[in-house]
């Protein structure tokens, strides 16, 4: 009932490399991540670009304790490879909470459930989907993407080219003299 678009790509592990293969910016790129508290587990999803804040969430959800839970936990109660917990809590019986900095992007893209496979749609689809409680729990994950603006590329290689001129300019003189 609600429109998506399906990804295959290559493998990737993490937000930032499916953000890279994919070309998109961080912040259109979901994590999903396993939190288990003194109540039960749950899926956070905040963008790749923000961190997760523990001490937000847990006043959120009003526990006493909260944690990641560790990998062998994803094996044997939610029967999936570590790293590939989808964000879509339904299918694994549990709740989702969503950060509220999600919404600033139109459109989400968020693993589903392997390395190689993804899901587009759009934000508010995927939280009325999923009936996730929206909150605002990250904060500035200071991450950013390893990539050159293509006008600065451009420029490099210009003043490059100009510099290998000059000295083969240079050289022939010296030759001739």
């Amino acid at each position: 009932m609600v429109k998506y678009e399906a990804i295959a790509h290559k493998t990737v592990y993490t937000a930032y490399d499916a953000a890279q293969t994919l070309r998109r910016e961080l912040k259109e790129i979901a994590k999903s991540l396993l939190i288990a508290t003194d109540k039960a587990y749950i899926i956070a999803v905040v963008p790749a670009n923000m961190r997760l804040d523990l001490g937000k969430l847990k006043a959120i959800l009003k526990v006493k304790k909260i944690s990641i839970p560790k990998e062998q936990v994803m094996v044997k109660i939610f029967k999936v490879k570590p790293g590939s917990m989808t964000a879509f809590g339904g299918l694994h019986k549990i709740d989702v909470v969503a950060d509220k900095s999600l919404l600033k992007a139109k459109d989400i893209i968020l693993a589903a459930g392997s390395f190689t496979d993804s899901v587009r749609m759009k934000v508010k689809d995927f939280i009325a989907l999923e009936q996730a409680k929206l909150a605002s729990f990250t904060k500035s994950g200071g991450y950013k993407m390893q990539t050159k603006p293509k006008a600065k590329r451009k420029l490099i290689k210009r003043v490059a080219k100009k510099k290998v001129t000059k000295k083969s300019a240079k050289k022939k003189v010296i030759k001739r003299k």
